[in-house]
């Protein structure tokens, strides 16, 4: 799958998620439905206001990016397309004065609409939403907008209304393995088959993500395998959750709290990732539905509280008691 490169001596220093976007629609890999749709508006010049969701790393700036780039050609680029990111103030002042002045001024020389792109739309003001809609009713004639962001509920319903929207689901592993498998091509990695598995477990779907933990792997290791994987990101591996969940049901408490808290020395591991790597296994382990309700209950309680900046120790050892209380339970 060829994808189109980042002038090579400007692309040096950039990283990978740069320097491998997708620069036209049909090098995007995933959501066909959606890309056919848009490009269907695009052939007919019907292009409507934009409203893309979903999780990070699933392809909405991309594709966005490769609308506006089909759109317009290089030196258009600059004065038709308006780019707004979470970086940017996005408060009611610069929707009334840089969105407004770039959405009212017509161009003389180029045809068609302008675009704007706001990028992380959730992280907008009330009041600077409330502000946009108007402006988007007042200039359809000459301007597009294009809305991103991760929580559809944080956009108020008037700016739901006046855009279609296209849901960015999470990416699967036969659309994301050619991706990976083609940059580590460009890049001449080697990548073994449980590195890549790896690569796929951790990014769960995120494209972005993926590309990162890859770029980040083959700068410290020369061989991109389940091991170095799991080194550079600092996520507990599999074989050392199964092992502390053989220590907490099968050990006493004493003997199963100085295992883990020696497992999270040894391997620099937080709390917060074996709770999150635990949720997956705890639907596995073969206790009545009463006892698995109980402890996913509890887990979320330690999660809660450890955002709140608790002892990490004492609800290591919390963690513990957890499933020693579980134990029990069945054994009565």
């Amino acid at each position: 799958m060829e994808v189109d490169k980042i002038d090579e001596a400007a692309s040096g220093n950039l990283p990978w998620v740069e320097k491998y976007r997708p620069q036209r629609l049909e090098d995007l890999i995933s959501h066909e439905d959606i890309l056919k749709t848009i490009q269907k508006f695009m052939n007919e010049n019907r292009l409507p206001h934009l409203l893309f969701y979903g999780p990070p790393g699933t392809g909405k700036t991309s594709t966005i990016l490769a609308c506006a780039k089909q759109l317009y050609s290089a030196k258009e680029f600059g004065s038709m397309v308006l780019e707004l990111n979470a970086s940017d103030d996005r408060g009611i002042g610069i929707v009334r004065e840089k969105v407004l002045n770039f959405a009212s001024t017509r161009t003389i020389f180029n045809k068609g609409f302008k675009l704007i792109i706001l990028d992380e739309a959730d992280a907008m003001t009330k009041d600077a939403q409330n502000a946009l809609r108007r402006v988007m009713e007042k200039f359809t004639a000459n301007t597009r907008f294009c809305l991103i962001c991760n929580y559809l509920t944080k956009i108020i319903p008037a700016l739901q209304s006046r855009c279609t929207r296209f849901r960015f689901g999470p990416l699967g592993p036969d659309q994301m393995v050619p991706r990976i498998n083609h940059v580590a091509d460009a890049e001449s990695l080697q990548i073994t088959d449980d590195g890549m598995k790896a690569i796929l477990e951790l990014s769960n779907g995120d494209m972005r993500r993926s590309l990162n933990i890859l770029q980040s792997t083959s700068m410290a290791h020369d061989l991109v395998s389940e091991d170095t994987v799991y080194t550079c990101t600092g996520q507990p591996k599999r074989k050392d959750i199964e092992d502390m969940l053989k220590w907490v049901l099968n050990d006493e408490f004493s003997v199963a709290y100085k295992k883990l808290e020696s497992l999270k020395k040894e391997r620099g591991v937080a709390l917060q990732d074996i709770l999150t790597e635990v949720h997956k296994y705890v639907h596995k382990i073969d206790f009545p539905t009463k006892v698995k309700i109980m402890i996913l209950d509890k887990m979320a309680d330690i999660e809660y509280r450890l955002a709140g900046g608790a002892s990490e120790k004492i609800q290591t050892t919390a963690l513990l008691s957890i499933f020693q209380r579980a134990k029990n339970s069945v054994a009565v």
